[in-house]
Order: structure tokens, then C-alpha cells, then sequence
């Protein structure tokens, strides 16, 4: 083995993911693993699936954890909504939302992207505009918790912007699902995809996707890019239901992981869950600001997730995040793309969004910052 620094441990996982996770997650994760084909394994996953529509706020059949992070959903949906040459415009304000444009493109799509001030939310009127000069798109893709800024992007303007044209509609929730409501199916979303580690509480491992019936029939016609089997839906479908047809060997440990993490979040309410980050997140703020340290976003926009803010002049980025990790035990994230350097990005999700884990972040943001 090789040998390896010594940080201080448990850390406190308070970046832009993963989060921390509760003890009962971790000790689900431990338990002796299944076959893929166990029927067992269908009944917990089918709990599974049940949990997640509930998240999700959507009835939709197809409501799966695919194997892999946030990365594997939204190359996923993508590569089962868009055939090569298809026009599709993406709603970007940030990092997130500029990776979706960047995997459409290496999927052959003709992409169109509304770009909007990193830091703020984009105003509808814009893809109204854009939709309204042609040519019609196939798909408008937006994200809903821009990882990168911590702006709340609301989802229902876009939603029927986009079905007016006669498009359909793709969210990326990463960020949002299980910190914030999600209501796909009041809001118009056919399809969306998100992670488990960052508010759903999980190790990283799963994205869970939703995919409405217009989807799945578009998907039926989806000449897939070259290389995308294991992101075929059609294929997928056939193992997630009956007659569970092999597709590949699913990570099962962290199926009980999720199952264990589900159930902790319906146990507390849904609505207590999300009341508990928003707490979260004010206190934080509130506790930063006192130490001239300041949000980007404004607060109509603002997620209480994850929480972006503007790094003080003269303060060494690198140098107070390292701190953080190897005296304190404590990750924060810094800035990503033109951000960066300019921004940390502290998170409040899941677990980690909690009054003592972030009284125990204050402490040693006060220490590093008059170091």
C-alpha cells in the first residue's frame, strides 16, 4: 500500500459535493452485496424508484438511479433525446450549464446556447427570443441549481417557453433534488437527471433520471452516437423492469445506500428537510457576511444548497482552503471556469446542512482569515 498524508478524520464535507453522510447511509452501504439479477435486488429497487418519483414530484414509470454521478445522467438523457444534426438550445448562466452544451456538440447536435451573467438567474424572455428567431429545436436544456455560481434557476417559464415551440424539455437537478422542491411534473420538465451525493445524501455513485413517455417514444428513434450502449434507455429499460434482462452489473451496495438515505429523508418530511437547508445556509451566510464575506448571487436566486461567495481582496484562495482540509478537517470548493479564484463555493446539502457543522465552519473560516 501506499503511504498517504494523514488529514485530520472524519472530514466535514462541506464543498460542492460530495456531502457527508449520516452514519446510518454509511453502515446500509456495508451490508453483503446481492446478485444484479437477485429478486430481491428488484424489490429494493423498486422502493427505490417509488422514493425517487417523490423527489423528482413527477409519475413518471421510467425513474431510475443509473449507474455513475451526475455526469453519467446528463450524457445519458442527452444521448437518448438527440440525434446528430437535431437543433437544440441550452439555458446557461454558468459551468453546469455550459457542459450540457459542450456534450450536445460532441454528439453531433447543432447547438444554440442563451447565455446569461454568471451569478444571476436567466431571464425566460431570452430563450422566448432566441426560440422566436429559429430555427425550432428538438430539445431546450437548462440547469436548475447551477453548481458553479449557486443560482436557483426557475424551471416552469422555460418549461412552457420550450413546449410552445414545440420542444421538449431537459433539467439538470444535481444540485437541487432532495435540498430544494422539485416538481417535474407540475413545472414541464420531460426529463431530468441529477446525483446522489451531494443533497439526496449518499456517496457518489448513482444518478437517478426521470423520463416522461414523450421522451421515451423520441428515444425509441434516437440514432445514438457512436460508443452510447450502456446509456440506451431501451436497453436499460429492459433490466430496471420486468423481465429484467441482464444490461450490466449495477453497483448494489450503493442501491442500499440510497434505499437507507430515502427513507431518512421521508422520515424527517420533505418539507422539514428543505426548511433544515435553508437554516443552514442563512446561518452561514449570515456568519460570513459578519467577516466581510459576501454571497454572489442575490438573494431572489439565491440556493440555500450551495452557497457561492465572493473571496475578500487580499485573501490567498489556496492557501485558506488547504487550511481548511489539513488543520480543520473541513473541504470547501473554490471557483470554477472564469469564477475561479474568485469565489468559494461552500455547501449546505444533505447532512452536511447542519447548525453545528457550520458553527464548526465559521470557527475556522474566522481562524484562517486572521491567520
Amino acid at each position: 500500500m501506499s503511504k498517504m498524508t494523514r488529514l485530520p478524520s472524519p472530514r466535514l464535507l462541506m464543498g460542492p459535493g460530495p456531502s457527508s453522510v449520516s452514519q446510518g447511509v454509511v453502515d446500509a452501504m456495508g451490508a453483503p452485496p446481492i446478485g444484479y439479477l437477485d429478486p430481491e435486488l428488484f424489490e429494493l429497487l423498486e422502493g427505490i424508484r417509488v422514493g425517487l418519483r417523490r423527489l423528482f414530484g413527477t409519475s413518471n414509470q421510467f425513474t431510475v438511479p443509473l449507474t455513475g454521478t451526475g455526469m453519467a445522467g446528463m450524457e445519458a438523457c442527452l444521448a437518448n433525446t438527440v440525434s446528430p444534426g437535431d437543433q437544440i438550445v441550452v439555458v446557461a448562466a454558468g459551468y453546469f450549464g455550459e457542459r450540457i452544451a459542450e456534450l450536445a456538440v460532441r454528439m453531433g447536435a447543432i447547438v444554440t446556447v442563451v447565455r446569461g451573467e454568471w451569478g444571476r438567474a436567466v431571464d425566460p424572455a431570452q430563450l422566448r427570443a432566441t426560440l422566436e428567431a429559429g430555427p425550432a429545436p428538438v430539445l431546450v436544456a437548462a440547469v436548475h441549481a447551477e453548481t458553479s455560481t449557486g443560482v436557483r434557476q426557475e424551471l416552469a417559464p422555460l418549461a412552457e417557453i420550450a413546449h410552445e415551440a414545440g420542444a421538449l424539455f431537459l433539467a439538470d437537478t444535481v444540485t437541487s433534488l432532495g435540498g430544494i422542491s422539485v416538481e417535474a411534473d407540475k413545472w414541464g420538465v420531460d426529463i431530468a437527471y441529477s446525483a446522489v451525493q451531494k443533497c439526496v445524501g449518499c456517496p457518489p455513485g448513482l444518478s437517478p433520471v426521470t423520463v416522461s413517455e414523450a421522451v421515451l417514444e423520441r428515444a425509441q428513434k434516437v440514432n445514438l452516437p457512436h460508443g452510447y450502449w450502456f446509456s440506451d434507455f431501451k436497453l436499460l429499460g429492459s433490466y430496471y423492469n420486468a423481465p429484467h434482462v441482464y444490461h450490466h452489473t449495477v453497483p448494489v451496495n450503493n442501491y442500499y445506500a440510497l434505499d437507507a438515505a430515502l427513507s431518512e429523508a421521508f422520515a424527517e418530511g420533505l418539507r422539514e428537510r428543505f426548511a433544515r437547508h435553508i437554516t443552514a445556509s442563512g446561518a452561514l451566510l449570515d456568519g460570513l457576511a459578519q467577516m466581510g464575506v459576501n454571497p454572489l448571487a442575490p438573494t431572489d436566486c439565491r440556493l440555500p444548497t450551495l452557497n457561492a461567495v465572493i473571496i475578500p481582496d487580499n485573501v490567498d484562495d489556496q492557501q485558506v482552503r488547504t487550511n481548511l482540509l489539513t488543520k480543520h478537517g473541513i473541504e470547501i470548493g473554490g471557483g470554477l471556469g472564469k469564477l475561479k479564484g474568485k469565489i468559494w463555493r461552500i455547501g449546505t446539502m444533505g447532512h452536511t446542512a447542519d447548525l453545528n457543522n457550520v458553527e464548526r465552519l465559521l470557527a475556522a473560516m474566522k481562524t484562517e482569515l486572521h491567520r
